[in-house]
């Protein structure tokens, strides 16, 4: 069975190699010149450009990148699934259903299972490692789907960025909103509802965030202490450790994971964002 997802899932570089998992890069523009996502630039690389000044752009996954991995998938006789990025967020999920369909025109006997998982970041890629994990250990294809459609939807996204411009820029907030904030230090806490950002409240200053998003937590996570939850942080380590620090107390959970939010979706929330994923509800709970 072959796996598929694309590079919004903020998993690490060496991790689909390693993992037998085929990557679908979004491209980032940068100064005129596109770049694939992961293969072609790294995220260092976008932080450093945005802090000099520039603004990237990102698009979707290129439509040859689908054509030719579903027709390879077709001719192989195997069955895949494609663990997608938010359809709110992104128009690469409608892209992959429609092309889809036309490599299926040619080859009928396609065996593709495409989901869209409302998910960003390393929400996705906590959904991707769970299918990974179900393929290696042998569970059938129609119980991996059943499974990873019900970790993408219970899958909670809790973020706040450091600056509110960022997210004025996407039409996140309106662009007078974002200069209130900065002069408040007001910090935005932000989740995802059907695949798209929303905002839950605005808070003064990250500790009141940081404190806020361990509050959120405990209301809405089922047997954390059981889980693996996942840290992505817009090129702040220490940020990203002190929440991992606030998690551990809380809830002592299996682990922590943490990884750099990727270029796609640091091109559009800036260096400093801190996002937070768990379930709120296990399978089979």
């Amino acid at each position: 069975m072959k796996i598929f997802t694309d590079s919004a899932c903020d998993l690490p570089k060496a991790y689909y190699a390693e993992h037998d998992v085929h990557l679908f890069p979004l491209r980032v523009e940068i100064d005129g010149k596109e770049y694939a996502d992961v293969i072609g630039i790294d995220p260092f690389e976008i932080y450093n450009e945005i802090r000099n000044g520039n603004r990237p752009k990102t698009s979707q996954v290129s439509p040859e990148a689908f054509i030719e991995a579903f027709t390879d998938l077709a001719k192989s006789g195997e069955q895949g699934i494609y663990i997608a990025f938010s359809s709110g967020l992104s128009g690469t999920y409608s892209t992959a259903m429609m092309l889809r369909e036309q490599v299926k025109e040619e080859y009928p006997n396609l065996q593709l299972e495409i989901i869209d998982s409302k998910c960003a970041s390393l929400g996705l890629g906590l959904v991707v490692e769970e299918v990974v994990r179900l393929r290696d250990e042998n569970f059938n294809f129609e119980e991996i789907v059943k499974r990873a459609k019900f970790q993408a939807e219970h899958m909670e996204h809790l973020f706040t960025v450091e600056d509110l411009d960022f997210l004025a820029k996407g039409g996140r907030v309106s662009k007078a909103s974002a200069f209130i904030g900065g002069l408040l230090s007001i910090k935005p806490l932000m989740h995802m509802e059907d695949g798209k950002l929303v905002p839950i409240e605005k808070l003064r200053g990250r500790k009141k965030v940081f404190k806020r998003i361990i509050e959120v937590m405990a209301e809405r996570g089922e047997n954390l202490s059981d889980q693996v939850i996942g840290i992505s942080h817009g090129d702040d380590m220490d940020a990203a450790n002190e929440m991992k620090r606030m998690i551990v107390d809380a809830f002592h959970p299996k682990a922590v994971q943490i990884e750099i939010v990727g270029s796609t979706i640091a091109s559009h929330t800036g260096p400093g964002v801190i996002a937070i994923f768990f379930l709120n509800k296990q399978f089979g709970a």
